[in-house]
Formats: structure tokens, sequence, C-alpha cells
């Protein structure tokens, strides 16, 4: 064997190894949390072994039980490029769901999905607003109020008994003075009647 056919024969398994396939969809853009408006490139990859087709839908994050809204189907897999334009100004604003489904040449699908999609082209986009720090505040220790002193209250001075007035009359002198006045008074009114008895008798 000739050194060239050997080399060839060495480098054949490398030169026909077979290329690995993806494994699972997948969406790259837009991502959960993430607002969008207007028009909406969704990228990500729906290239996988066993590919057969390709869709993707759309649906209200809220919804109990969701119905989707098909926005593509491709018959060709992507390989981490845009799978689809979405017109968000066509809806509602609001927060959606969005499903790559990949379907397989066995009959089969997987499906991968991106949640909390927000849609804002009518209604202002919310911010976060950081709670304020908390400030530490000083309460004030009331002073020890200051203890009473004890002072000595003087005590009013005793009054001291008067002398008795000279000039004050006895008790027994008033009633003598009173019994003298009224037996003078009806001697005078007994001088008296006599008196007009007798200018009258003459």
């Amino acid at each position: 064997m000739q050194p060239r056919c050997l080399i060839l024969f060495l480098l054949l398994p490398f030169l026909h190894r077979p290329q690995s396939q993806p494994g699972a969809p997948l969406i790259t853009a837009p991502q959960s949390g993430q607002v969008v408006q207007g028009q909406v490139a969704i990228r990500g990859t729906s290239a996988m072994a066993g590919f057969a087709a390709s869709e993707l839908a759309f649906t209200y994050a809220d919804g109990t039980l969701p119905t989707w809204f098909l926005l593509a189907v491709n018959q060709q897999p992507v390989q981490n490029d845009v799978l689809a334009l979405w017109d968000t100004t066509a809806i509602t604003d609001g927060n959606y769901t969005l499903r790559l489904r990949v379907y397989l040449t066995d009959g089969g699908y997987q499906d991968t999905f991106v949640n909390n999609v927000r849609v804002r082209n009518y209604t202002p986009v919310e911010t976060s607003t950081p709670l304020p720090s908390p400030t530490a505040t000083v309460t004030p220790v009331p002073a020890t109020p200051p203890q009473p002193t004890a002072t000595a209250t003087p005590l009013p001075p005793t009054p001291s008994p008067l002398p008795p007035n000279p000039a004050a009359l006895r008790r027994e002198t008033i009633q003598a003075s009173a019994v003298y006045g009224a037996a003078l008074t009806l001697l005078l009114f007994a001088l008296f009647g006599a008196g007009m008895y007798l200018r009258r008798a003459r």
C-alpha cells in the first residue's frame, strides 16, 4: 500500500465524522420579564434531531385555560436566528407567554416557553421604586428631676394676752346703773303726774 493511500485511510473516519444535532428548542429573545414594544424580533433555535416543522405562538400570561394565537410556522430549522416578527401594536398591553413548538418526524413534539413578556405600547412602563432607607432616630432620655429640698417653715408668733382695759365697765356696774336710771325715771313721772293733778285741782 502506498503511503498516500495509507494517509487517506487513516483520515477517513475524521472526514466522515457525523455532525452533532441540537438537543432542544430554545427562545433567546425576548426574555422573561422584558418589556417589548412595536415590532419584536423573536430569536432562538428550532433546529434539532428529527426536525419536521416548528410553530411560534403566544397567549395571555394570566389565562387559566390558555388560548394560543399562532405567530409563525417554519418548515426549515432555525439555528440561533430570527424565528418570527411579532407586531405587538395589534394586541392590548399586558403580560404574555411565548411558546416555540418543534414537531418531530416520529410524530412527537417538544416545547419551550418564555413567561411574563411585558407588552407596553399604550401604558407607562412600571419602574421599581426603591424603598427608603430606615433612618435611625434618637429618642432623648428625660433628665432626672431634681429632688425637693426640705426647708424649715417658721411658725407664726404666739399672741400675747392683752392687759385688762381700765376703761371697760364691769357687769355689776352696768346693772346698778340700769336700776338707778329706771328708778329715777319713775320718780320723775310721779312728780310730773302730781304737779298736773295739783294744777287741775285749783
